[in-house]
């Protein structure tokens, strides 16, 4: 009995003396209401350590204390960095103080609908679901049709397509994600923006310039990641219906449920149908196509706060059709004949992914998250007597983790990515009419970031990938912020892409045309063709400021894209479309300013100004891009009205757009060299009855401006001078438009 309680006294005296030491504090809002609780989530770490941890909801925490710990680092967005020297284990009581440079970023994100970063050392604007409220934005196509950095043009006059650019390219040289996963590439570049419907849309976030390393090589003028709605915030139930007077119609329904305490799941449903004919300019082709589809999503939600797990699970089906040509046109009958022409596109398409994410609880700026994708894309298409087919099966991976160096002034992501692709491609247009191949690519990359959360921040990237059928290379890009003064904001870019050029997939709407089609070899593993590479350069100037005490900013953007190779796509010859590489220059050069300002409360106004320089070395000579509007002019002004409740009552949004003059490809003096400018005018009124239910009106293209003669050679289809492709200007003319939102939280 002795023995054991001399032992019980050792042990308590030894766990006494070899107990590790615990500090504990609060942390608050220096600025902060009479009874602030604290500041939730704020970093706390031991300098040159990786000791950390973070405040709970009321500001409280807890942190392992040793004597050789001296230096105490608090920080938290928006606030500035603060340092302590700690001698004991006295509770901390400490006040944050907000940055000058960051508390013009906080009103900015809780009024603006579209958010320029004052922080992120990219060039990032983000835009969230008030803003894509503001136009119809049935598809993620139109989702950009009240933002100045996007360029929103037709791409034919058949099919309705709208294709998106940036920076003076088409959206085959951007990086298109869904959650950071890359979405919209290979088979799905024609029309995969519209296969996610708007409503199911949570923010888009556009990247100018060089992306990140994380995401892949294969961006080079930018990236736009879209982030769906999440079952956990999302509504309870959600329909939207739309019905415009050019025939199209559109349902959306969400029914999210939450399933346990820590799984939530949703469901999607969208279906749209346009079924009557138009030919409002009498060339006896319809104005847009006749087109029924159905998609459907299941979205699985998994969130264990307190273990530091979140994932999300994607599944979703998608059956798509399209058919368009001569108004008389009737496939059963029709199709195989030179009579009638006309054209089908059926798409189906399956997909599934899954994200996971794990943050280490005591160690929070450490992470690591890994994401999957499957899709198999299946179109089948013919253009009047030319089939075009394609199965694009497609497998994604890539695994992250994150960490600081020292302190979390420097941060590291570094990981490994495998990518699998497989094409069976038909082309009936050309002699060697089956292209079908397999690219795989594996990679690395590292990425290390400098932020002192005051006026300097720097990211620099690099990866290198093994491809199949592209080599061995690698993917430098840096970028950097640099505050100068006030709220001025200087930001730095470069970088370098790479990618394969599908090059009937991104270009099928020339096979509506009676051009040949032509491929000179030179010796690629991909059409024979080599892959496209370039630099990117970027220099772009945030100011933030005050007009008689009303917030705006005006931002300056200069970006070139220099490329060392492309595939040149060539169509300067009425009767021939050419594909090869380039021997020469072909250069980029865009400019823009935009300025936001507020004139009075809950009254908005952006205007824009873009110029473009975009020319390449033909086999004919240098020439500029065709169908390139050197320069654009962007006006939006938006105004909401308030109920005693400070709820919106009426929104109204009105966006303008002129467009200059474009040059044309030559068409045998079908066609002038140089098309007109033009203005378009589109207006949206929405009327909120409640938070439940509201209503909204709109007309597109006010004015009704039409492009002349569309469509050449319209009376001879199967003629040698049928051509669809050359589309400066809408075809349809003025739209009008209804819909309403209903939802249930």
């Amino acid at each position: 009995m002795k023995r054991f309680f001399i032992v019980s006294i050792f042990l308590l005296i030894s766990s006494s003396l070899f107990a590790q030491k615990e500090l504990k504090g609060v942390i608050k809002d220096k600025n902060g209401p009479k009874d602030n609780l604290g500041v939730y989530g704020a970093n706390i770490h031991w300098l040159n350590t990786e000791v950390g941890t973070t405040t709970n909801k009321k500001g409280m925490f807890s942190i392992p204390y040793k004597k050789e710990y001296r230096k105490l680092i608090i920080s938290f967005v928006g606030y500035k960095i603060d340092t302590i020297i700690v001698n004991s284990t006295k509770p901390i009581n400490h006040y944050l103080t907000e940055s000058n440079t960051l508390e013009e970023v906080a009103i900015t994100a809780k009024k603006d609908a579209t958010q320029r970063s004052y922080l992120q050392t990219q060039n990032l604007v983000t835009i969230n679901s008030e803003e894509l409220l503001k136009a119809a934005c049935c598809n993620l196509s139109e989702s950009f049709e009240t933002n100045p950095s996007i360029d929103v043009n037709f791409s034919d006059a058949l099919t309705g397509t709208k294709q998106i650019q940036m920076l003076g390219l088409t959206s085959p040289y951007l990086l298109i994600t869904q959650e950071n996963i890359p979405s919209i590439r290979g088979a799905a570049q024609a029309f995969g923006l519209t296969f996610t419907p708007g409503t199911w849309v949570e923010s888009i976030q556009i990247t100018k310039g060089a992306g990140s390393v994380i995401n892949g090589f294969e961006s080079i003028s930018g990236q736009i990641n879209t982030e769906l709605v999440k079952p956990s915030t999302n509504h309870k139930f959600y329909l939207n219906a739309y019905g415009a007077m050019g025939g199209r119609f559109e349902l959306n329904t969400h029914f999210n449920q939450k399933v346990s305490e820590k799984w939530q799941t949703g469901l999607y449903v969208h279906g749209n149908y346009r079924g009557e004919k138009f030919d409002k300019n009498s060339d006896n082709f319809l104005d847009n196509p006749l087109a029924e589809q159905i998609n459907v999503m299941n979205r699985w939600q998994y969130t264990d706060a307190e273990k530091g797990w979140v994932s999300f699970i994607n599944f979703r089906y998608l059956d798509d059709s399209k058919q368009v040509g001569e108004v008389d046109f009737n496939p059963k009958e029709d199709r195989g004949s030179n009579t009638v022409w006309g054209s089908e596109i059926k798409t189906k398409r399956f997909d599934t992914s899954v994200k996971v994410g794990y943050v280490f609880p005591d160690l929070p700026f450490q992470n690591m998250g890994f994401q999957a994708a499957y899709s198999n894309h299946e179109q089948d298409s013919y253009f009047g007597l030319r089939e075009y087919n394609i199965k694009h099966q497609s497998f994604y991976s890539n695994f992250m983790f994150s960490s600081i160096i020292g302190d979390t002034r420097n941060k590291f992501k570094t990981g490994a990515s495998f990518t699998y692709d497989k094409y069976d491609e038909f082309v009936s247009a050309v002699m060697n009419s089956n292209f079908d191949r397999n690219e795989n690519s594996i990679g690395a990359f590292f990425e290390y970031a400098y932020d002192n959360a005051d006026n300097l921040s720097v990211t620099a990237g690099l990866r290198l990938d093994y491809h199949n059928l592209l080599g061995t290379f690698v993917t430098p890009r840096l970028h950097m912020r640099y505050v100068p003064l006030g709220r001025g904001v200087l930001r730095v870019s470069v970088g370098r892409g790479k990618r394969s050029a599908n090059i009937f997939a991104e270009n099928q709407q020339f096979f509506a045309s009676s051009r040949t089609v032509t491929i000179e070899n030179s010796g690629g593993n991909i059409y024979g063709l080599d892959p496209e590479v370039a630099w990117n350069y970027g220099v772009s100037f945030l100011q933030g400021y005050k007009l008689f005490g009303r917030k705006g900013d005006v931002t300056f953007d200069f970006y070139q894209t220099n490329f060392s190779n492309q595939v040149v796509v060539d169509w300067e010859n009425p009767q021939e479309i050419s594909f090869y590489n380039l021997e020469g220059k072909s250069i980029a050069n865009s400019f823009q300013v935009e300025v936001n300002q507020n004139i009075i409360p809950y009254f908005n106004t952006r205007f824009s100004y873009k110029f473009y320089d975009v020319s390449t070395d033909y086999k004919s000579g240098n020439l500029a891009k065709a169908l390139q509007a050197k320069h654009r002019f962007f006006a939006n002004v938006s105004y909401e009205t308030k109920t005693e409740d400070n709820d919106a009552s009426w929104k109204f949004d009105v966006t303008y757009n002129w467009i200059g003059e474009q040059r044309l490809p030559d068409t045998n003096n079908q066609l002038p060299i140089y098309s007109d400018s033009y203005n378009l005018l589109n207006t949206q009124i929405t009327k909120v009855f409640s938070k439940k239910f509201e209503v909204y009106a709109g007309a597109e293209n006010i004015t009704n401006y039409k492009q002349k003669n569309p469509i050449l050679g319209s009376d001879n289809p199967f003629g040698a001078n049928f051509d669809t492709t050359i589309i400066y200007a809408p075809v349809f003319g003025s739209n009008f438009y209804t819909g309403l939102r209903f939802k249930i939280d």
